[in-house]
């Protein structure tokens, strides 16, 4: 099964505060609640640091992004 990058979309970053964390919210979901049915986890292999989708029927909804170099900011 093919997982749909392109309308991967960022609606927040993780707020959990770790120094190594960079993860990202891809869909609105209520912190604390498990996506329940259709919920899946997907480690990818990066040659550095640790990365695994959250993938509810397909869809993409939180990439956890650990031990990785810093993400350039869009921020002016």
């Amino acid at each position: 099964m093919a997982i749909c990058v392109r309308d991967v979309r960022l609606v927040a970053m993780c707020d959990c505060g770790d120094d190594f964390c960079q993860s990202i919210h891809t869909a609105v979901h209520q912190q604390g609640k498990p996506y329940g049915e259709g919920h899946r986890c997907v480690p990818l292999s990066p040659s550095k640091g640790m990365l695994v989708l959250d993938v509810v029927y397909s869809r993409i909804m939180y990439i956890e992004i650990l031990d990785r170099a810093p993400m350039h900011s869009l921020k002016p």
